[in-house]
C-alpha cells in the first residue's frame, strides 16, 4: 500500500492519515474530494468540478467560493501540496493506489492477467484482494448526481465482473462445493445477471446435484420471461443442455495441487566486498530499521568516499533471508561528472528485471512507477539506490508497500524523503581511528598504522588507496595524498589509460572500450589500476571507478593530454561503440534501412543474435549517453549515426524512453551537421515513435518533415514509406480522407516496387474505402492486392468487402480458402469475424455465434485491438440478433471503449450506432438518442457519409 494518506471511495468516503480518520461533514467537501480521487494527478476543470460539487445550482461566487473549499480541504489533509492549483483547474497530487478505486482496478487487471496465463492461484489472491476492498455502496455518502451516474455504475460493472472472474478461476481450481451457498446468494441479488446462473449451474452439477442445476436454469427462464419477455441466452440454453446430456466435459477439472508459480526473484546486487571491515554500529542500526516495521526507507548520507555503497551493498547481502522475492540495485549517478541516471531507464530495468515482457512497459515513467509498486505489491523485496542527488530522484522507485525496504546512499540527508516518504538518516562519517587501522591491518599486516590512518583522514576510499600504494613497498611511507601518490607511482601507459578513462560518459566500461580509447591494449593496465584500487570490477569483464576519481582523472586529463588528443580518444570511443551498435543490427534486424556510416577499427567480437542482444543491453546505458554527449559536444555526425543504428533494437525491444530520448538527439546533431539524409531519417524516426505513442499531431508534424526532405533528396523509396506511415497516422487520429489522398500518394511512388510493397499499399488503402464506405473501390483494391499476393489475408479482405457488396457466395469462398491458407491469430481472427458477419446476413445465428465467439478468443487478452473491436461489433449484432440485447450492449461498450482508446475511428462509429440501437431494443430513448447523437457528430467529423446517414435515422 503506498505511505501517506489513504482514501476510500468503495463505500461511504473515508479519509485516513496516519491510521487516524479524517472526518469532512460538509457533504459539498466530500463531493469535490471524491471528484478529484477520482482523476489523481490530472488535472480536473473548474467548470467539472463546479457541476459535480453543485450540480444545476452553483452559487453566484462560483470560483471564490470553491477555491475557499479547496482552502479547507488542504487544511483538512494536512499537507496543501497534496492539491495543486493549475491554470484552469485543480490537480490531487497522490499516488493512485492510495485510492481504493484505482487499487481495485490494479487488483483486477493483476488477477485478469495472471488468469489469462493460468496462474490461477494468483489470479485468485489478485480478485480476493479487489474484492475485499469494498466496504458497500460506491460513493455512498458522496452528494453528487453527476459523480455518482458517471463513476458508480462503472465502478459497480467492474465489481460483478471480478466476482464473475474469481468464481471462474475458482471453478477452474476445483472448488465448485464452497462456491454453491454464495452462488446462491449472488443469483438471490443479482436475479437477471445470467453468469452468475450459469455458474451455480455448473457449481451444482459437478456437487452431483443435477436436478438442482435444472431447475437453477427453470428459474432463471421464468424471471426473464416475467420481467423481459426474452429465453435465457444462447449459452446457458447449451449449458442446460449438456446438463440433460451429461456432458464429459462439465466434469469438475483435475487439479493438480502444484506448489504456486513464483514471480521472478531478481538478486541484482554488486558483488559484497571480501574484507569489510567495522561499521558495527552503522550495520546493526540500517539492519534494525530495514528488519523493522515501521522504516520503510533508511538514507546513509555521508561525504564522498566514506563507504555509502560499501555499507549499503554489505547490508542488503547480509538481509537476504529478510527479503526472499529479490533485491535490486542502480546507481542513480545523482553526482557523476556526466548525467544522471534516466528515470524512464531505471524503471524499465527494474520492470524487466520482475518479468515484465518489454512491449507491456508503458513509454511514461508515471506509468512505469504506477507498474513498478504494482508488481512490488506484497512481496518481501529489498531496493537499493545509490547514490541518490534529490528526492525526486528516488521517489518513482519507491514500492509504497509494507512489505519491501529501501536503502538509498547520498551526499545529503535528502530531508524531502524524511518529511514526505517516512524516510530515516543514518549519518556515515568517516572511520573511528581504531576501525582505520583494522582496516590497513588487514590489507597491509600487523604495524603500526596509526599515522598513516589519519594522514588519509579515516577515509575509506583513501585507505584502501594508500594500501595499494604501500603493499610491496617496503620502508616507504605516505606524505601527501594517496590518490595523488597511487597515481604518481603507476607507470606512463596505466596514467594515462587512467586520465582517458574520465571521457567515458556512461556508468562504466569494458577493456575492449578502454583499448579502442587509448588505442592499446587496456587488459593488462586495467588489473594495474585495479591493484592500485583506481578502478574497480564490480562484475567480471566491466570496470567503473568512484567519481571523485573520475573527477581527478578529467582534471589531470585537462593539464596533460592535448585538445586534439583528447578529441581522438573520444571519436575512437564513438567509433568502437558505432561498431558494435551496426555489427548488432546486422545479426538482429537486417531488414531495418539504416543510414550509410564507416566507423575505423574493427568490429566487437560479436557472432550470434543472442551475443549481439547481450551486448546491447549490457551497453544501453553508455550507448545513450554517448550519444548525448556527442550531440552537446561533438562529433555530432557521430551522435545521429549511433541514434539510427540503434532506433531497430530501441523498437524491437520497446525501450520507448531510450527511443525518444536518442531520436531527438540524433534530430539535434543531423541539423546541426545540415545532413540532409540523416535528418530526414530522424523526422521519420521521431514520426513513427510518435505515432507508437498516440501523439498524432506530433507525429504528422515530423513526418511531413522527412517527406519534404526526402523529396527534395529524390529519395522516392524512403518518400513513400513515410508517407506510408504518415497515412497511418491520419487513419488513426481520425482523418480518412487525408489518409486515403496519402496513400494514394504513396502507390503512385510505388508502382515500379515490389510486390510485397504494393500489396501492403493496397491493403492499406481497400481497409480505407471500407471505413469511408467506397465498397467498390475496396472489391477493386483487394482484387489488385490478391493478384500481387495472393496470401491469407488478400483473401480475407476481398471476402470482406465482397460480402459488404451483397456478393455473398463469393465472399465465403475467399474467406474459407483464407482459413485453409492459415494465419497469425489476428488474421484468423478477422476471417472468422468476416465468417460470422457473413453468417448472420445469412440467417444463421447459431453458427455466427460460434465463430464470432472463435474470433474473439483469438485476440481478447492482448492481440490486435483494432481486431477486437471488430469482432465485438459482430459478436454483438449475433447477440441482439438472438434478442440477448443487454449481453450485445455490453460488446457495444467494449468496442466503444477499445476503439476511442486506439483511435479506431468507423470502429467508434460502428459500436455508437449499433449501441444506439440495443439502447432502444432495452427501453432507453434517452440513452439510445444519445449514443446516436454521437456517432452523427462523429462520423460527420470523419466524412463517413453513409454511417452518418444512418445515426441521423436513429437520432
Amino acid at each position: 500500500m503506498a505511505s501517506g494518506p489513504q482514501f476510500r471511495l468503495l463505500g461511504p468516503l473515508e479519509v485516513r492519515l496516519e491510521g487516524s480518520a479524517v472526518v469532512l461533514r460538509a457533504g459539498k467537501h466530500r463531493a469535490l474530494l471524491a471528484a478529484l480521487l477520482l482523476r489523481p494527478n490530472r488535472v480536473v476543470p473548474v467548470t467539472e468540478l463546479v457541476e459535480h460539487v453543485w450540480g444545476d445550482t452553483p452559487p453566484a461566487r462560483t470560483r471564490g467560493t470553491l477555491q475557499t473549499y479547496v482552502m479547507r480541504l488542504r487544511a483538512a489533509l494536512g499537507d496543501p501540496s497534496l492539491i495543486q492549483t493549475a491554470a484552469d483547474g485543480y490537480r490531487m497530487r497522490v499516488d493512485p493506489l492510495a485510492v481504493d478505486a484505482h487499487r481495485f482496478a490494479d487488483a483486477a487487471a493483476r488477477g485478469r492477467a495472471a488468469s489469462s496465463s493460468s496462474d490461477l492461484v494468483t489470479a485468485r489472491k489478485a480478485f480476493a484482494e479487489a474484492l475485499e476492498l469494498w466496504r458497500g455502496p460506491v460513493l455512498s455518502d458522496v452528494p453528487s448526481e453527476t459523480l455518482y451516474s458517471e463513476h458508480a455504475p462503472r465502478l459497480t460493472e467492474l465489481l460483478m465482473r471480478v466476482h464473475e472472474q474469481r468464481i471462474d478461476v475458482e471453478l477452474a481450481l476445483g472448488n465448485h462445493a464452497d462456491l454453491v451457498p454464495e452462488l446462491f446468494g449472488l443469483t438471490r441479488d443479482h436475479p437477471l445477471r445470467e453468469r452468475f446462473w450459469a455458474q451455480l449451474m455448473l457449481a451444482l452439477y459437478r456437487c452431483s446435484r443435477q436436478a438442482e442445476a435444472l431447475e437453477a436454469f427453470r428459474q432463471l427462464d421464468r424471471a426473464l420471461d416475467e420481467q423481459l419477455g426474452i429465453d435465457p441466452s444462447e449459452e446457458l440454453r447449451s449449458l442446460h443442455q449438456a446438463i440433460l446430456m451429461g456432458a464429459p466435459e462439465l466434469a469438475a477439472p483435475v487439479v493438480a495441487r502444484e506448489p504456486e508459480r513464483a514471480p521472478p526473484s531478481p538478486m541484482r546486487l554488486p558483488d559484497d566486498i571480501a574484507d569489510f571491515t567495522g561499521r558495527s554500529w552503522h550495520v546493526e542500526r540500517v539492519s534494525g530499521l530495514i528488519s523493522g516495521g515501521s522504516v520503510p526507507i533508511v538514507t546513509l548520507a555521508g561525504q564522498p568516499g566514506v563507504g555509502k555503497t560499501t555499507l549499503a551493498v554489505h547490508v542488503a547481502h547480509l538481509l537476504r533471508d529478510r527479503f526472499p522475492d529479490g533485491r535490486l540495485y542502480v546507481d542513480l549517478r545523482g553526482y557523476a561528472l556526466g548525467a544522471p541516471a534516466d528515470g524512464v531507464d531505471v524503471l524499465s530495468r527494474f520492470l524487466r528485471a520482475l518479468g515484465v515482457p518489454p512491449d507491456e512497459i508503458p513509454p511514461d515513467a508515471d506509468e512505469q512507477s504506477t507498474m513498478l509498486r504494482s508488481l512490488l505489491s506484497g512481496r518481501r523485496m529489498l531496493l537499493v539506490l545509490d547514490n541518490a542527488s534529490a528526492p525526486d530522484q528516488v521517489r518513482p522507485l519507491l514500492p509504497g508497500t509494507a512489505s519491501c525496504r529501501v536503502i538509498v546512499t547520498s551526499r545529503d540527508d535528502l530531508r524531502g524523503l524524511i518529511a514526505m516518504n517516512g524516510a530515516r538518516t543514518v549519518p556515515v562519517d568517516v572511520f573511528p581511528a581504531a576501525e582505520s587501522e583494522s582496516l590497513l591491518e588487514k590489507l597491509l599486516g600487523p604495524g603500526d598504522h596509526a599515522e598513516l590512518a589519519a594522514r588519509c583522514g579515516h577515509l575509506p576510499l583513501a585507505l584502501r588507496v594508500a594500501a595499494a600504494y604501500l603493499a610491496g613497498r617496503d620502508g616507504v611511507t605516505i606524505s601527501g595524498s594517496p590518490i595523488e601518490l597511487a597515481y604518481a607511482a603507476l607507470p606512463p601507459a596505466p596514467q594515462r589509460l587512467f586520465r582517458l578513462l574520465s571521457l567515458v560518459p556512461g556508468p562504466d566500461f569494458t577493456p575492449e572500450a578502454a583499448s579502442a580509447l587509448a588505442d592499446v591494449d587496456a587488459d593488462g593496465l586495467l588489473t594495474v589500476l585495479a591493484i592500485a584500487r583506481l578502478v574497480v570490477s564490480p562484475v567480471p569483464g566491466r570496470y567503473r571507478f568512484h567519481d571523485e576519481l573520475v573527477r581527478y582523472a578529467a582534471t589531470l586529463r585537462e593539464e596533460a593530454d592535448s585538445p586534439s588528443e583528447q578529441q581522438a580518444s573520444w571519436t575512437a570511443l564513438l567509433d568502437h561503440y558505432l561498431r558494435g551498435v551496426e555489427r548488432c543490427a546486422e545479426l538482429l534486424y537486417p531488414g531495418i534501412v539504416r543510414l550509410p556510416s564507416s566507423p575505423a577499427g574493427p568490429a566487437p567480437r560479436i557472432s550470434t543474435s543472442a551475443e549481439a542482444l547481450a551486448w546491447l543491453d549490457a551497453e544501453r546505458p553508455n550507448l545513450i549517453a554517448a550519444i548525448r554527449h556527442a550531440a552537446e559536444h561533438g562529433p555530432v555526425v557521430m551522435a545521429w549515426q549511433l541514434a539510427d543504428a540503434l532506433r531497430g533494437y530501441l523498437w524491437i525491444g520497446q525501450h520507448v524512453g531510450e527511443w525518444l530520448a536518442t531520436a531527438h538527439h540524433g534530430l539535434q546533431a543531423a541539423q546541426e551537421s545540415a545532413h540532409r539524409p540523416a535528418e530526414a531519417a530522424m523526422h521519420a524516426n521521431l514520426g513513427t515513435l510518435y505515432l507508437r505513442l498516440g501523439e498524432y499531431a506530433r507525429s504528422v508534424e515530423h513526418h511531413d518533415h522527412a517527406i519534404e526532405l526526402y523529396r527534395a533528396l529524390g529519395d522516392r523509396d524512403a518518400e513513400a514509406g513515410a508517407l506510408n506511415n504518415l497515412s497511418l497516422v491520419h487513419r488513426r487520429s481520425g482523418d480518412l480522407v487525408a489518409a486515403k489522398d496519402t496513400l494514394v500518394r504513396c502507390l503512385e511512388m510505388l508502382r515500379s516496387a515490389p510486390a510485397d510493397s504494393v500489396s501492403t499499399g493496397l491493403y492499406n488503402l481497400g481497409q480505407l474505402a471500407v471505413e469511408l464506405g467506397e465498397i467498390d473501390g475496396a472489391v477493386e483494391h483487394f482484387s489488385q492486392a490478391l493478384t500481387l499476393a495472393p496470401n491469407a489475408d488478400s483473401h480475407t479482405y476481398l471476402g470482406m468487402a465482397l460480402r459488404l457488396q451483397g456478393r455473398l457466395d463469393e465472399a465465403r469462398a475467399h474467406l474459407e480458402r483464407a482459413l485453409e491458407i492459415g494465419n497469425v491469430p489476428a488474421g484468423e481472427s478477422e476471417t472468422l469475424e468476416n465468417l460470422a458477419a457473413l453468417e448472420l446476413a445469412s440467417g444463421n445465428t447459431d453458427s455466427a455465434l460460434s465463430l464470432a465467439s472463435r474470433a474473439l478468443s483469438l485476440v481478447a487478452d492482448g492481440g490486435d485491438q483494432q481486431v477486437a473491436t471488430s469482432v465485438r461489433i459482430t459478436l454483438g449484432e449475433t447477440r441482439r440478433a438472438l434478442s440477448d440485447f443487454d449481453t450485445a450492449a455490453e460488446l457495444f461498450e467494449q468496442a466503444l471503449t477499445t476503439a476511442r482508446r486506439i483511435g479506431f475511428a468507423s470502429g467508434e462509429v460502428r459500436a455508437l450506432i449499433d449501441l444506439a440501437v440495443v439502447l432502444r431494443d432495452l427501453d432507453r430513448p434517452a440513452d439510445s438518442r444519445s449514443a446516436a447523437d454521437q456517432a452523427a457528430r462523429r462520423s460527420a467529423e470523419l466524412g463517413l457519409r453513409a454511417l452518418e446517414n444512418r445515426a441521423r435515422e436513429l437520432a
